[in-house]
């Protein structure tokens, strides 16, 4: 079976006091013998209230960004090496709003990636396009590009995971069509083993991340190459998130 894992980004929501509710109510209702993983992205000011919260259970949690440094004169930055000490497992870094609205670049990403592996964590790598470079046919090549500077920085053989968000798709209403998402994970695929070879590549999870609901999860799951989801909006509510997990 194909691994796959369900990660929720929950962006600048929720206070302390609702990520404990969230998390007392989600672990209540999720099946003890579930199979596949479930990772919490939480803003900063829930970390440590997530880890306190998710410390007795395998559902695993990060944050949502880091700096490229453990420490340091880096005011209002999260360090990954506190992220290590709380217990989380996962760091999300690329996303397109972090691109896009702090102009984070390809090689600041790629520089968080190889600092998250040396301690021993997963970085979670979002890619993907804008409307306007969709429309100019410009998606392989842009995904191609923030793929190719990631894995010269990083050990493409330690753990690390692949997040596919056409920026168009996020928070849109918009979702792209399968036909779409199966072309760009198809290349995603074959992209990581020509350059890392079949064994490697096979083991690195692709998830696809364009306001994905309850009701489109089941069908885009069906596809080769799409190893789960990394959800925003649906993530929020303790039973639509569960119900894509239970898809």
């Amino acid at each position: 079976m194909k691994p796959i894992l369900f990660a929720a980004n929950w962006k600048l929501n929720k206070t302390p006091t609702e990520t404990k509710t969230f998390f007392t109510d989600f672990i209540s209702k999720c099946p003890q013998d579930l199979q596949n993983k479930i990772c919490f992205f939480v803003p900063a000011t829930s970390l440590e209230t997530t880890s306190n919260s998710l410390k007795d259970s395998d559902i695993q949690w990060g944050s949502q960004n880091c700096y490229s440094k453990i420490s340091g004169a880096f005011t209002g930055e999260i360090s990954a090496g506190v992220m290590k000490e709380l217990g989380a497992t996962h760091i999300l870094i690329g996303h397109s709003e972090r691109r896009q609205l702090f102009h984070e670049n390809n090689d600041e990403i790629a520089g968080k990636g190889h600092l998250i592996q040396s301690l021993s964590l997963t970085p979670v790598l979002c890619i993907g396009e804008t409307l306007e470079q969709r429309d100019r046919n410009l998606t392989l090549g842009i995904c191609e590009d923030q793929l190719r500077t990631f894995i010269e920085q990083i050990n493409p053989a330690q753990p690390w995971v692949i997040a596919y968000e056409p920026v168009w798709a996020i928070g849109t209403g918009r979702v792209a069509t399968s036909n779409q998402v199966k072309e760009v994970h198809d290349f995603i695929r074959n992209f990581l083993i020509q350059e890392l070879g079949t064994e490697v590549a096979q083991r690195i999870c692709i998830l696809y991340g364009g306001s994905v609901k309850p009701d489109n999860a089941k069908e885009l799951l069906q596809l080769e190459n799409v190893n789960g989801f990394l959800v925003g909006g649906a993530s929020l509510e303790v039973d639509s998130f569960l119900k894509i997990c239970l898809s």
